[in-house]
């Protein structure tokens, strides 16, 4: 290599080196929500319905995922945002998350169908007052907001399970996702905790695709199941869930999938795992 060559090299090290957040997004420190089981006293929290859309945190100036890239959100879409820092989710209605998906990972916005979208905000992540307090610190705030674009998630009282699992049929019923409780008196605390519960007719997670496993019968030539690992290093096979699409043209060896699932097994493995989607990583 000859030195006008080591000059361009040592001079990109040194953009690496002294600029790393041109490379890397910060990820925003955001509350994350816990399984409920029953038995906890439901008259302390406040519910909401979970929206099947993407996590996206306000910084006052642009909207972020929970990974901290940046959404492409045109200019007029957030242009009626307040400077405060907001915890919400961009959404568009119930049973649409692939074609929300589609919107949000264009790099060029689309005028049309970033219309289709709102930003649905349930939490005020600076502030130091309990839940309770912030509900009306984000009231107040949305009574002087003027735009189609954002919105503030409906919170209600439920005053037992029974209620609970009730309002949990009729979301679902209707296409919806689940509900989330959010103790009152909690303050707004960053990672997982159980202040934040989500509640669903079945449970979710993720894992990754070891191996592709040839269908036999209908599916031959085709995908007949995954083979997958999660997290806590359990392997197990994803056999349902697929379409016919999906099963000619599987979810690669190494990518990212979620799964539904009814519990555990005594050795930790998912109860009637069945697919959903390939994760998207934002």
């Amino acid at each position: 290599m000859n030195r006008s060559h080591w000059t361009v090299f040592l001079l990109h090290l040194l953009v690496l080196y002294v600029f790393p957040s041109n490379i890397h997004a910060s990820a925003p420190e955001l509350m994350r929500a816990s399984i409920y089981k029953e038995g906890i006293d439901i008259s302390q929290y406040w519910a909401s319905e979970k929206l099947d859309g993407v996590r996206a945190y306000w910084d006052g100036h642009q909207l972020q995922s929970r990974r901290g890239n940046n959404y492409p959100a045109p200019g007029w879409f957030t242009a009626g945002f307040p400077d405060h820092p907001l915890d919400g989710e961009l959404w568009i209605a119930r049973s649409t998350f692939e074609q929300l998906v589609g919107i949000v990972r264009t790099k060029n916005p689309n005028k049309e169908q970033w219309s289709q979208i709102k930003y649905m905000v349930f939490d005020l992540p600076g502030s130091n007052a309990i839940f309770s307090k912030r509900i009306n610190l984000l009231k107040e705030l949305f009574s002087s907001l003027n735009s189609p674009y954002i919105h503030l998630v409906q919170q209600y009282r439920i005053k037992d399970h029974a209620t609970l699992m009730e309002k949990l049929n009729q979301i679902t019923a209707a296409g919806g996702e689940g509900l989330m409780l959010h103790h009152g008196d909690a303050l707004y605390r960053v990672g997982s905790t159980d202040d934040l519960l989500k509640v669903k007719q079945h449970q979710d997670a993720e894992a990754r695709v070891l191996e592709h496993i040839p269908g036999k019968g209908k599916f031959i030539g085709m995908l007949g199941a995954l083979l997958v690992r999660t997290e806590d290093d359990k392997q197990f096979k994803i056999g349902t869930g697929f379409s016919n699409a999906e099963r000619k043209n599987p979810p690669p060896i190494g990518s990212l999938v979620t799964y539904k699932y009814f519990g555990k097994t005594r050795n930790g493995i998912p109860r009637f795992a069945s697919f959903l989607r390939v994760r998207k990583q934002y």
